[in-house]
């Protein structure tokens, strides 16, 4: 897809991957680009990015978002929350309100713009995902829960819209340095070389871009036995 004369919109677009979006669009010749965040206020003033008032989880701000970004034709779900909340253990309000923005929040967003995609000539959706929706690890499983939940939609979505010439493409990468992963040490790609990695993907049809080399090399190993994945489980004796 062609993204130069697209009308984008970009969610959690304030800060992180979202703000390289809208930067990254920008210099590839969008023109228009809606910037949709909780606190529009905090978008910077920049010609062609119009602030929106946007949480994924409202369905009433959904609403108003079709109306105010009706011309839209590339819809980039970007939005989403991270409270290292443990499946077994972890507050259900942690892994609630993850469930509701990575994955409700995201399929809220689709329903919403899929008819204005179409009406628009069909257009895009790029979905960001996460290599935590393929793996598992000690404090985000519930985050990779919603994260799987939210692959599964891309998929089901990207088949469901195809008749209306609409092209959804799914970005995973591993961890980014982001405010979302400042607490955590290990090694971090820039927003901005995943935002590169995933337009020049997009518009060059793919279907799922996996943005690092972590990403690529765990995905390839998804039909090895869990023995093999998680070798640590064989010493606790759990295989």
């Amino acid at each position: 897809m062609d993204i130069r004369n697209a009308t984008a919109l970009v969610t959690g677009a304030n800060r992180g991957i979202g703000r390289s979006f809208v930067t990254e669009l920008q210099n590839r010749g969008v023109k228009k680009v809606y910037a949709a965040t909780r606190r529009p206020e905090s978008v910077p003033d920049t010609p062609g990015v119009i602030p929106l008032k946007l949480d994924v989880t409202d369905p009433a701000d959904i609403r108003q978002a079709v109306t105010e970004a009706s011309d839209t034709t590339l819809l980039i779900n970007n939005a989403g929350v991270s409270t290292f909340a443990r499946l077994t253990d972890g507050a259900e309000e942690d892994i609630q309100r993850e469930m509701q923005t990575n994955f409700f929040g995201m399929l809220g967003m689709v329903r919403a713009f899929a008819p204005i995609l179409g009406t628009n000539g069909g257009g895009g959706i790029l979905n960001v995902l996460s290599i935590m929706g393929w793996m598992a690890y000690e404090h985000s499983n519930s985050y990779g829960a919603s994260k799987a939940a939210a692959w599964a939609l891309t998929n089901g979505v990207r088949y469901e819209l195809a008749d209306q010439g609409t092209q959804v493409t799914a970005l995973a990468m591993a961890s980014v340095d982001t405010d979302m992963m400042a607490e955590i040490e290990d090694e971090k790609s820039s927003p901005d070389a995943i935002v590169k990695a995933a337009l020049d993907g997009f518009e060059a049809g793919s279907l799922e871009v996996l943005a690092d080399a972590r990403t690529t090399a765990w995905k390839a190993r998804l039909g090895e036995d869990p023995a093999l994945l998680y070798p640590h489980l064989s010493a606790r004796g759990i295989v």
